[in-house]
């Protein structure tokens, strides 16, 4: 693959199932907004994050859309359909059918396999990527094993065995190295980050809309909708305008060993928090855009608080503080700004509990956009040399 390649319209494609599975772990984790089922969401992102970031790399290497690769991908986007088909029974079977946790972990299975597969094959001739591979492919027995043990448990054991998967499949890639990975083309490679982001994105504005779809429209609808849609539009702005762009250089500039670290560590492992961010900010405004249509008996004075409250402004923390160790990592760049308003973000959630859903909302979209106006107003004359060189 060249330097200067980009995505094809199949990885595009390919991503459309993250959409429908980033959806189903927001709809999971609001039919239970609670500690666990916040708890469960964010370990059925990393799962399916992990799903995805292999796939990347491994596009990095092969044209995704000629040959045995094109065959390769639609299978394999056929198995994460059927994860995410899963997902609402990945920790608990519903009566009848097949047993859902199983479902879950076989699918999972098959997306890993397809993945190792196709990988090998590409691997031909490169005897230091194969033996990563074989490295690899033990990470990927242990967490998988693990997703199908737990898939017969239930309670703490079944966490803990999710955890620990989890633990295998990201530890694992941490212990073994980088030593044989590669990447081909750090602009394909940071264009599918960024497209990833954008599809979480999109998750967010979905998530207004569905929270009140089968409600009458009101004022107070339009406004919460318009205040969500300009939280995530500060969301998008906040890492399209010149993070995008910093981030891709670095990883142009840096080469052998130095940039598959920098791709491993600032891509596939910070990206995660941005999304589970985004989620869980996607789970807050459906519930406030809930409150403000009046739905379960709620009125426009009632607070939003408890989880979903902390979801809201605690996954725009998130977001902005993994946006900041990413700067770091591949810029040594300290965003100071960010990193104080993603502990403002969390410093005020107690005193949100006691303001109407629709005032935080309000606030959180404040905060964003004077984030967005300081850093545009601060940092003019960089940003256009950013923004004029890419």
């Amino acid at each position: 693959m060249a330097e200067s390649s980009t995505a094809t319209n199949l990885e595009l494609f390919f991503d459309l199932v993250f959409v429908f599975a980033l959806t189903q772990v927001t709809a999971f984790m609001a039919q239970e907004p609670t500690w666990s089922g916040l708890g469960r969401g964010a370990l059925l992102l990393a799962v399916v994050w992990w799903c995805w970031v292999g796939y990347s790399w491994l596009s990095n290497l092969v044209q995704a859309d000629e040959g045995l690769a094109r065959t390769a991908m639609l299978v394999a986007m056929g198995a994460m359909f059927g994860v995410a088909i899963a997902i609402p029974e990945s920790f608990a079977d519903l009566p009848g059918g097949l047993h859902g946790p199983t479902v879950f972990a076989f699918g999972y299975l098959l997306v890993r396999l397809v993945h190792l597969w196709l990988f090998w094959i590409v691997a031909h001739g490169d005897a230091a990527l194969r033996a990563q591979l074989v490295r690899f492919g033990a990470t990927m027995a242990g967490g998988t094993v693990l997703l199908l043990i737990a898939a017969h448990t239930s309670g703490t054991a079944q966490a803990l065995l999710w955890v620990a998967a989890i633990v295998a499949d990201y530890g694992g890639t941490v212990a073994i190295g980088v030593r044989g990975w590669r990447i081909e083309s750090a602009k394909h490679f940071a264009e599918r980050h960024g497209l990833i982001l954008l599809i979480a994105l999109g998750e967010s504005i979905v998530a207004i809309g569905v929270g009140v779809n089968l409600l009458p429209i009101s004022l107070p609808i339009v406004i919460a909708a318009a205040l969500g849609l300009t939280v995530s539009a500060c969301l998008w702005w906040a890492y399209f305008d010149t993070h995008a762009h910093l981030s891709e250089h670095a990883l142009h500039e840096a080469a052998g060993e130095e940039r598959t670290r920098m791709g491993r560590s600032a891509f596939s492992y910070l990206h995660l928090p941005m999304v589970v961010g985004i989620v869980m900010l996607a789970l807050g405004m459906k519930k406030v855009l809930n409150y403000v249509a009046g739905d379960s008996g709620h009125t426009l004075s009632d607070p939003l608080y408890g989880p979903p409250l902390w979801a809201m402004f605690g996954g725009t923390a998130l977001y902005l503080l993994a946006q900041a160790a990413v700067s770091w990592r591949c810029n040594r760049m300290i965003k100071t700004h960010r990193i104080a308003l993603g502990a403002l973000l969390v410093a005020v959630v107690p005193l949100m509990a006691l303001l109407p859903a629709l005032v935080s909302l309000a606030v959180l979209a404040a905060l964003l956009v004077a984030l967005i106006v300081y850093e545009w107003v601060k940092y003019r004359e960089q940003r256009a040399e950013i923004r004029a060189g890419h």
